[in-house]
């Protein structure tokens, strides 16, 4: 599993490839955490470019948005509409926060 990591001052952007199922949650969280634990005031994730997620995926999403302590803030953004939907579904989409693309994340 590829996931980019791109980093502009205060704020991370992690950007996941493809899937993330049970065989990649494992590397997604490593990243994920690595991100919360770097003190930045912003951690978005950028589902642009996922194709797949299950729940293992969604678990890590979870754990890295409670991790993540106010003033600091984690978005999500950029997600396709098959990936929308299961955040939705889930139940997911009312806690936490989802903005339509990285600029909207970016200037929240």
């Amino acid at each position: 599993m590829e996931i980019r990591e791109e980093q502009a001052e205060d704020v991370v952007v992690l950007v996941p490839v493809a899937r993330v199922d049970s065989a990649t949650a494992k590397a997604f969280e490593g990243r994920v955490l690595a991100a919360v634990n770097t003190g930045a005031a912003k951690i978005i994730i950028d589902f642009a470019e996922l194709d797949y997620i299950s729940s293992a995926g969604l678990r890590v999403v979870l754990v890295g948005a409670k991790m993540t302590r106010a003033p600091r803030k984690f978005s999500l953004c950029g997600m396709k509409p098959h990936i929308r939907e299961i955040f939705d579904v889930s139940g997911f989409a009312r806690i936490l926060t989802i903005l339509p693309d990285r600029a909207a994340a970016l200037s929240a």
